[in-house]
């Protein structure tokens, strides 16, 4: 049948005009354009299905059409033919029901304009009434204006934003990981209904590698409703746990390291375990002074936006000082060290 029209505006089968009418009026002020400036391609999109969905169900011509045939046939005109051994039979529809029938879709902004003037108490598209013949506009800011600057009423207003803090483990946020979160809400029976349920649902939350604290992950409407209101947004933001070697600097792992001055002087192969689980062997070949850094290139946090690179690893020393030493140790370190005996 391709695209489902009831499941998009989440209505049944049967549902009347006045159904059609709350369930588009509530999506479409959810998914305009306008409102979703962070996400402004995928909403222009879903806006522009729930228009089309809301064009075909609201007429009876095309919904008749859809009704029998799917959107394939409503688009194209081309009724499908039935299996040989079904033709003819009682209840077999052969022919388009409107042979002269061309689909000609709305235009998803002319839909908006015109649905939020006929219900805010404008004139809408030529509409009589008032002696204002002008066509509603609706604006950014929620409220319609007809051509005459006069103000309707104010789009449903959506409860606001429900945030929860996502706490991540240094080693998720670096691999990628996948969490499942159990959330409980109250919802409506219906929009506009008085009536209040529990549910429960398991959200999935894909972590990418490279995600930062602060990153905020959104499902749209999975917050509590109350009556009449929009149900809320809800916001997961990501939290990073302490670790217990590593420190993060933007895109850069740091890590502190203790060597002996004896390490310092003469060298050593620094072994190190990554956050995925390798093993890094760094030589030391330079003399190290405390305080020192040393940079290793692209073994450091992924970067989420190029997947294919990563930052650095800063390796901060600090050396260890012995606490005493002999006579004959300091003779031999002056002997060594080109001081006087």
């Amino acid at each position: 049948m391709g695209v489902d029209y009831y499941n998009v505006l989440k209505v049944n089968r049967n549902a009347s005009e006045d159904d059609l009418r709350r369930a588009y009026r509530r999506l479409a002020m959810i998914w305009h354009p306008d409102k979703n400036p962070r996400n402004n391609r995928d909403a222009e999109a879903k806006f522009k299905q729930i228009s089309e969905a809301y064009d075909v169900l609201s007429d009876p011509q095309k919904r008749q059409i859809y009704d029998l045939y799917g959107e394939e046939a409503l688009k194209s005109g081309q009724v499908p033919t039935p299996p040989a051994s079904t033709r003819g039979g009682p209840h077999h529809h052969s022919h388009h029901p409107n042979p002269s029938f061309r689909f000609d879709p709305r235009d998803a902004d002319d839909i908006y304009e015109e649905f939020f003037g006929q219900d805010g108490g404008g004139t809408g598209a030529g509409g009589a009434g008032g002696g204002g013949g002008g066509r509603s506009r609706v604006y950014k800011d929620g409220f319609f204006r007809t051509s005459n600057g006069d103000y309707g009423s104010q789009a449903p207003r959506k409860a606001t934003p429900v945030e929860n803090l996502l706490p991540c483990s240094l080693e998720e946020l670096y691999k990628g990981a996948k969490k499942k979160m159990k959330i409980s809400r109250t919802i409506s029976e219906s929009y506009g209904s008085r009536k209040i349920r529990t549910v429960e649902e398991i959200l999935s939350i894909d972590i990418k590698p490279g995600w930062k604290k602060g990153t905020k992950i959104t499902f749209p409407e999975k917050g509590n409703q109350e009556p009449g209101v929009i149900p809320a947004d809800l916001i997961f933001v990501v939290d990073e746990k302490p670790h217990l070697f590593f420190k993060r600097d933007g895109n850069d792992l740091v890590v502190d390291k203790e060597i002996t001055l004896l390490e310092a002087l003469t060298g050593k192969a620094l072994e190190l375990k990554t956050l995925d689980g390798r093993n890094l062997e760094i030589q030391l070949t330079d003399i190290i002074k405390p305080g020192d850094e040393m940079v290793v290139p692209n073994e450091g946090m992924p970067i989420s936006k190029e997947p294919r690179k990563k930052g650095n690893l800063r390796i901060k020393f600090d050396v260890k000082y012995p606490s005493r030493l002999t006579s004959e140790q300091k003779s031999d370190l002056k002997r060594v060290l080109g001081g006087s005996s």
